[in-house]
């Protein structure tokens, strides 16, 4: 295994994360300086002369997920023999028998995302008891897949990995949430080990900044759901606006369904190939069209017991059947018809 710490203005914390997974540990180190101050390169240079680290630098500061794409690249390029990475944060907030227990726990599950999970118990903060519970919400409601800590920053994944995680968006703190969209979106299980809650003077050494950090992390988290939502919102205007302008037609109901979600289905399959699931898969267009079918007859059939038989407004009919319809669609979207393409595996 491959312990890599990214470092931004450390102080001697890092010294002390370092000397004790040393001392726990025979895995090598990786630190990145992302392009901290020259006061801190005195720290840096003493790190290197250890046998076990490897200390690399950024000249500018780029970023959290910048600091880590360079450590990945580095043990894919020099380190073939590595089992895999684990990511340590650099503030001590990460101790070594928890991150002993996720490399046990990775040695278990090599085909998953294995992350140390917080559960915000004892003395925390209250910005950061806050911020994860929302952020595990919006996640959640998101994604369909529950991961208690999201913005945990120990992780471990296979090496085999490396060249997806270099591809993946992000480069400050929103890139650990790319890593779990991603294992999302390809179906890659994140296996959460519980890991003691630890933060050192209210976490004032953190480099989070709310307001800014957290937008590049909801913005992640909301791209994932944006193309459906804007899917919606056509195809509800849409079919409002047909079934006024056919509301003299026997089929009035038929059709406008039948247009709204056919036009709709077009500009969410675009959206969700090139944004949500990124898929190149040479199939997707068949499997959707097959999917779309069965969707419109689930659809239809729901709207037509709940405005016709049950006597609901179709204004509000339709909004209840998309509440019912969407859950099943972005699942079998992912799991049906955005599949990886067994040959790019």
């Amino acid at each position: 295994m491959m312990i890599v710490i990214p470092a931004y203005q450390p102080d001697e914390k890092l010294t002390g994360v370092v000397d004790a997974l040393i001392e726990r540990t025979n895995f090598p180190i990786v630190i990145v300086d992302d392009g901290s101050r020259d006061d801190c390169q005195p720290l840096f240079a003493d790190l290197d002369r250890r046998e076990q680290v490897t200390v690399l630098h950024h000249e500018v500061n780029r970023g959290k997920g910048a600091a880590m794409k360079t450590a990945f690249q580095y043990i894919y390029d020099h380190c073939p023999d590595a089992e895999g990475v684990i990511t340590v944060d650099a503030d001590g907030q990460h101790l070594p028998d928890d991150v002993l227990r996720v490399a046990e726990a990775f040695r278990s599950h090599q085909d998953a995302l294995v992350t140390g999970s917080r559960r915000f118990t004892g003395n925390v903060p209250f910005k950061s008891r806050a911020g994860n519970a929302i952020t595990r919400f919006v996640f959640a409601i998101s994604t369909g897949v529950k991961v208690y800590d999201t913005q945990t920053g120990l992780r471990a994944f296979s090496r085999d990995n490396i060249p997806r995680m270099l591809a993946l968006k992000g480069d400050r703190y929103e890139y650990e949430i790319s890593q779990l969209l991603y294992c999302c979106r390809e179906m890659i299980p994140i296996v959460e080990v519980p890991i003691e809650t630890v933060y050192i003077e209210d976490n004032a050494s953190s480099h989070f900044r709310a307001l800014r950090d957290g937008w590049r992390i909801y913005k992640m988290i909301l791209m994932f759901v944006s193309s459906s939502f804007l899917s919606f919102l056509f195809e509800y205007i849409l079919f409002l606006l047909l079934t006024w302008l056919t509301k003299s037609w026997s089929i009035s109901l038929l059709f406008a369904t039948a247009v709204s979600r056919v036009l709709s289905s077009i500009l969410n399959y675009s959206l969700n190939k090139r944004l949500v699931f990124e898929s190149d898969n040479r199939t997707s267009f068949l499997r959707y069209v097959v999917l779309a079918v069965f969707i419109f007859g689930v659809h239809f059939g729901l709207l037509y017991l709940f405005t016709t038989i049950c006597g609901i407004p179709k204004w509000i009919a339709y909004i209840i059947v998309q509440l019912i319809v969407y859950p099943m669609s972005f699942v079998l979207q992912r799991k049906f018809v955005f599949v990886k393409d067994k040959k790019q595996s």
